[in-house]
């Protein structure tokens, strides 16, 4: 229920169809109007007014789908909804499936398979990093940049392809040496467009933080002073936090998953234990640790053991940030005590002091991230398959060119990659696909 409601229809017969339920004011016909204008009249079944309404018009191809299409703006009564629907049922329309909308525009050429995509992610986008990030792919610079690298390969492809009309004559219409400089670069731009995968997953799902560390450095404090509230037990009895608690907060428009875990020791306490295998895992799973210490009574060669292990068990691209917790308890400067630590962050999370610098720390590894090679993020799992399918291919070109294949045999390694990269725009799909694709929208998108 809602203040009003829109129910679209497509087609090319809808004007002519609505105008068997729709009355306008004016008398005139929706069949007879121009597009992008508005209408207001009532909507009847057998002889009874449901609602009165405001039509708008959008006339082929200048329409979200390309087609004839228009929008009936009714009040928000879930039972006006359903009897202007019952009405429509009742002349022919039929029920648009998840995404029919999305797919008709598709497939009347308004967009490529990667924008429509990017509508499904703009709708379910919770962030301003993922919402920018669906805007730009619906904007079309991912299919640009696809396009670019298409077009390149394909002038190539059609050079090679004229050689072999002329191959009793050994003749060589496509330099080789520029060849092997084109296919090194579209490996290097793919490359990196499939590298940045990792970074546009996080940001579209949330970027997954662990705090870890020893019992009773003060994780569950840190992560109550990160999310400004009472999410996790706080006790001064060490071992207290027995499983992992997960919330997420955005910060300047990026959403962080924070994940609060077991302290770390050597435990007789079976349960413990459990707990402290569960926080390796999540240590695993993150892309940020933050490793918390107490940094009132932490002995320096400890902690830089502990952190030297830690590096050693994560993969190399983990960001590991030490964080010195409870320096209000510290008589002495920190960097004396700690002059090692470096990229260190300084706190107190029980009086929240330090805890915007931590933020700001972590707002740094986006932007890191973000600062790589390639511009465009990719963030669809299918594109990256693709993409990875497109590299392998095409190292078969360079392996082809460095052991002087004959073209016939570099030209079906050209079209393979030309195709591949085709799959992500939508220029070579198959009805799975697209049943697919589309079967996850939402109905009326």
């Amino acid at each position: 229920m809602s203040a009003i409601a829109v129910i679209r229809v497509s087609g090319k017969d809808a004007f002519v169809l609505c105008d068997t339920v729709f009355i306008g004011k004016n008398g005139k016909q929706l069949a007879n109007q121009k597009g992008y204008t508005i209408h207001f009249g009532e909507i009847h079944l057998d002889g009874n007014v449901i609602d009165e309404v405001l039509v708008s018009v959008f006339r082929g191809p200048h329409s979200y789908t390309g087609e004839d299409t228009l929008e009936i703006s009714c009040h928000g009564s879930t039972f006006i909804q359903q009897e202007i629907l019952s009405a429509l049922y009742s002349i022919g329309i039929q029920p648009a499936k998840p995404g029919e909308f999305t797919l008709r525009s598709f497939l009347n050429g308004k967009m490529d398979l990667s924008q429509a995509e990017a509508v499904a992610d703009l709708i379910s986008s919770e962030n301003r990093a993922s919402h920018n990030l669906a805007i730009k792919q619906l904007r079309g610079g991912f299919s640009q940049e696809i396009a670019a690298l298409r077009e390149r390969l394909m002038n190539f492809a059609a050079l090679i392809e004229l050689e072999l009309d002329f191959s009793t004559e050994d003749v060589e219409f496509a330099d080789r040496s520029l060849l092997r400089t084109l296919v090194n670069y579209v490996i290097d731009v793919v490359h990196n467009l499939r590298d940045s995968y990792a970074m546009g997953n996080v940001l579209k799902q949330g970027i997954p933080v662990t705090i870890a560390g020893r019992p009773n450095a003060g994780k569950s404090t840190l992560l109550n002073a990160l999310l400004n509230e009472d999410r996790a037990i706080v006790s001064p009895i060490a071992g207290t936090t027995r499983d992992s608690i997960e919330d997420s907060i955005v910060i300047d428009g990026i959403s962080f998953r924070f994940i609060d875990t077991a302290g770390i020791r050597d435990s007789d306490d079976e349960i413990e234990n459990i707990g402290i295998e569960r926080s390796y895992a999540k240590i695993d799973e993150a892309e940020i640790v933050l490793y918390l210490f107490d940094a009132s009574h932490s002995n320096q060669q400890q902690l830089l053991e502990d952190l030297s292990g830690l590096r050693a068990r994560t993969n190399l691209g983990k960001f590991i940030i030490p964080v010195g917790n409870k320096v209000d308890q510290l008589d002495d400067s920190v960097a004396d005590v700690f002059n090692q630590l470096e990229g260190a962050v300084w706190i107190s999370a029980l009086k929240k002091n330090g805890i915007e610098q931590l933020k700001l720390e972590l707002l740094n590894w986006v932007n890191v991230g973000l600062s790589g090679p390639s511009e465009t993020i990719v963030t669809n799992a299918r594109h990256v398959d693709a993409l990875r399918r497109a590299e392998e291919n095409l190292i078969e070109v360079r392996k082809g060119l460095n052991n002087h294949i004959p073209g016939d045999l570099l030209a079906i390694d050209i079209r393979a990659a030309l195709s591949t990269l085709a799959e992500i725009t939508g220029e070579v799909n198959n009805e799975d696909l697209l049943g697919h694709i589309f079967g996850k929208f939402c109905i009326g998108k």
